[in-house]
C-alpha cells in the first residue's frame, strides 16, 4: 500500500475511532507488517508470528481510542506489541530454548554425515538458503526474550535509543549498552563458528540434511525462501544512532510482506458481528 503521511495517518485515526470502518482498515494495514516482522524474529516460525500478529492487531483495534498522539503511531504499536510477545508463551523459542554454548557444541559437534538424504527431491540450493535464512532465527532463540527485542529493535528496525527506550521501559543509555552488548555476542558467536559470515567451518549446504532431521527446515513447506520480501523496512527511528560496525554481519535477518492471509483476518473482523461488539463498546 502506498505511504501514508504523518498527518494523513492522524487523520485516519481520528477517523476510524469515530466509527469509520475503511480509516480502521487502513490504518491497521499500514502496521500490519511491521507487527508481523517484529512477531516472526521473536517467536520463531511463520505460524508462529501469524497467530500473534493477529493478536496483537486485534489488541490495537480495541485500544485505539487510547492513542493520543503523544508519540510516533509506529512506536505506540510497538510498545503494544513489544509487551504482547515478551510475554507470549505458546511459540517455538518458549517451548524449545537454545543458549549459544548448546548451538555451538552442535555445530562442531553434531554427526552431520551420518544422515541419509531427506530432501525430497528440493534442490540443495534452494534448502540451503533457507537454512541460511531460518539460521538467524537459531541465533535469536539463543536469547533472553528481552534480550531478542533490544537487538531486532536496534538490528532490524534500526530504532532510535530514545524511541526504543520508551518502547521498553528503559533508559535509552542502558538500551544502547545492551544493544552493543547483544550485537557483540552475535558477532562473536558469527565470526568463530559460521562459514558464511564468519571464519567458522559450518556451511549451510552440507548441513541441510542434519537440518532436515533436526526439524529445523521442512523441504515440503519452505517459509524463508518463498515469503514475499517488502521493498523497503518500515522505520520506527527518528533519526539513526551508528552504535557499531556490525549490522552488516546480519544482512541476511529479511524483512518479509505479512500474509495475505493476515488481511483477509482483518477484513473478516471488519465485517464481523466483533467489530461491531467493540465499536459499541
Amino acid at each position: 500500500m502506498k505511504h501514508i503521511t504523518n498527518e494523513e495517518l492522524l487523520a485516519l485515526i481520528e477517523k476510524a475511532t469515530a466509527g469509520d470502518k475503511e480509516s480502521l482498515e487502513t490504518v491497521i494495514l499500514s502496521v500490519q507488517d511491521l507487527v508481523f516482522n517484529l512477531s516472526l524474529r521473536m517467536l520463531g516460525s511463520f505460524p508462529d508470528a501469524e497467530d500473534a500478529t493477529q493478536d496483537i492487531l486485534l489488541k490495537i483495534i480495541t485500544r485505539l481510542s487510547s492513542f493520543k498522539g503523544e508519540s510516533a503511531f509506529s512506536t505506540w504499536v510497538f510498545r503494544i506489541a513489544a509487551n504482547h510477545l515478551k510475554n507470549y508463551q505458546k511459540h517455538m523459542f518458549a517451548k524449545f530454548p537454545l543458549s549459544f554454548e548448546f548451538y555451538g557444541n552442535d555445530i562442531k559437534n553434531g554427526k552431520i554425515d551420518d544422515v541419509p538424504d531427506l530432501m525430497q527431491n528440493v534442490e540443495q540450493s534452494i534448502l540451503a538458503e533457507e537454512l541460511k535464512l531460518s539460521c538467524a532465527n537459531v541465533m535469536l532463540q539463543c536469547l533472553d526474550a528481552e534480550s531478542r527485542c533490544i537487538f531486532i529493535l536496534g538490528t532490524m528496525f534500526k530504532a532510535d535509543s530514545r524511541i526504543a527506550g520508551d518502547i521498553l521501559g528503559i533508559t535509552p543509555e542502558a538500551y544502547r549498552q545492551r544493544l552493543s552488548r547483544i550485537r557483540s555476542k552475535m558477532a562473536d558467536f558469527l565470526k568463530e563458528y559460521c562459514g558464511e559470515y564468519g571464519n567458522g567451518t559450518c556451511r549451510c549446504k552440507h548441513r541441510v540434511n542434519y537440518a532436515i532431521k533436526n526439524h529445523r527446515i521442512n523441504p515440503s513447506q519452505l517459509y524463508f525462501t518463498t515469503a514475499v520480501p517488502m521493498e523497503t523496512m518500515v522505520e520506527v527511528k527518528e533519526a539513526m544512532e551508528e552504535i557499531d560496525d556490525l549490522s552488516q554481519k546480519f544482512s541476511f535477518c529479511k524483512t518479509y510482506q505479512s500474509p495475505e492471509s493476515l488481511t483477509k483476518f482483518i477484513q473478516k473482523f471488519l465485517d464481523g458481528t466483533s467489530y461491531s461488539v467493540v465499536k459499541n463498546a
